[in-house]
């Protein structure tokens, strides 16, 4: 997440989170701290997991004081180990103290989120199917998730309503079946737009076939459903499998011939990764 797009789309969302935690103050670190004082704190993983949002833990602090200094011993991506020192906060004790679970929330839910996702690719590991995430993301996380399927090694579906032409059952029922529905997305969109159709049984599968569908979801069909639609589409349309996929069950997908599994699980069911923020000491006074 480079800095413009921190600036542009997630400072304001850090903020707000800022803000539900200090309505008006931090009346339990004003109480014990009624100065300015340096001081230090470890960032330490409590478990095994990917790393996923490092320069959001760190603005969060920055935020609230631009002095703020954080040095990290790993990165996005990397695998960290129980008890392994990720880094370590420098700066106003205050500041630490009250941005410190703001902060640790994203990096944990983000973290976790690229751990599960790690964990879910691998099973797809030597064949050439792309593992998608979904819109069922927590309200206002969304930019945060996002970016933390990609560093768990997933790729990004659509990231919102005007991101691309996605034609759900009740968008074909409200146009009156797939063919209607195709047609009239073909004569609103762009032309650079790709139109997807979600199918649930062969019928529509060969309807959405016939209309010029670029890509074609296969929802909630048995894998022997979905191996006679691929069969059927012989390539004429990329083809995506979904519907309740997790790591459970996505390898019984794995030989099917899509060319993308997407799982909401990615997001909505990730656990976090426990991180915390130990041994905060003084390093000198003001």
């Amino acid at each position: 997440m480079n800095q413009i797009t921190m600036t542009l789309q997630a400072d304001h969302l850090l903020l707000e989170a800022l803000k539900e935690d200090i309505s008006s103050e931090d009346v339990t670190t004003n109480a014990v701290m009624k100065e300015a004082v340096p001081g230090e704190v470890d960032l330490l993983a409590k478990e095994e997991g990917i790393v996923a949002g490092l320069q959001v833990f760190e603005r969060v602090f920055r935020l609230l004081d631009e002095k703020t200094e954080v040095e990290f011993y790993c990165k996005d991506g990397d695998p960290v180990k129980e008890g392994q020192l990720m880094g370590k906060v420098r700066g106003d004790i205050r500041v630490l103290l009250s941005a410190e679970r703001v902060a640790l929330n994203y990096l944990q839910r983000m973290s976790g989120i690229a751990t599960y996702t790690h964990s879910v690719a691998s099973l797809l590991a030597g064949t050439k199917i792309r593992l998608l995430d979904t819109r069922k993301t927590t309200p206002n996380m969304r930019i945060f998730e996002k970016y933390a399927v990609r560093v768990g090694g997933g790729y990004n579906h659509r990231y919102n309503l005007s991101d691309g032409i996605l034609l759900k059952d009740n968008h074909i029922g409200a146009a009156g079946g797939v063919r209607e529905a195709v047609r009239m997305a073909k004569e609103y969109a762009p032309f650079v737009r790709k139109i997807e159709v979600e199918t649930e049984n062969l019928d529509m599968v060969k309807e959405a076939l016939e209309a010029g569908a670029d890509i074609i979801m296969l929802d909630n069909m048995t894998p022997e459903e979905m191996k006679e639609a691929v069969r059927l589409i012989d390539g004429r349309a990329k083809t995506e499998c979904s519907g309740n996929v997790t790591k459970e069950n996505i390898s019984r997908l794995a030989d099917i011939g899509v060319d993308y599994i997407s799982s909401g699980a990615l997001t909505h069911s990730a656990p976090i990764l426990d991180i915390s923020m130990k041994n905060l000491r003084r390093i000198g006074k003001v």
